[in-house]
C-alpha cells in the first residue's frame, strides 16, 4: 500500500517542521531551547549537572542582556 506509506512519511515529516519552525521562531526572539541543552550536556559533558528549566531560562537571559556584569544592553 504505497499510499498509507506515502501518508504517513508526509506527517512525519510535518511534525519535523513544525519542530523546527518552532525552534527557529523561539531563537529569533531570544526564547532559548532547553531540549537542545539538556541533550549537549548528556552527550558532551556527563558528569556536569544539567540545569531545571527556570536556571537555565535565568541564566540565558543574564547572558542576554549582560545583566550581572552591571550594564543593560537592552532592546531599545
Amino acid at each position: 500500500m504505497p499510499g498509507i506509506l506515502m501518508l504517513k512519511e508526509w506527517s512525519v515529516r510535518a511534525v519535523t517542521a513544525k519542530e523546527w519552525t518552532a525552534r527557529t521562531a523561539r531563537l529569533m526572539i531570544g526564547i532559548p531551547d532547553y531540549e537542545t541543552y539538556v541533550a549537549h550536556r548528556k552527550a558532551n559533558h556527563p558528569q556536569l549537572p544539567i540545569m531545571t528549566y527556570e536556571e537555565f531560562f535565568v541564566e540565558r537571559q543574564e547572558a542576554r542582556y549582560a545583566v550581572s556584569k552591571g550594564r543593560f544592553k537592552g532592546c531599545c
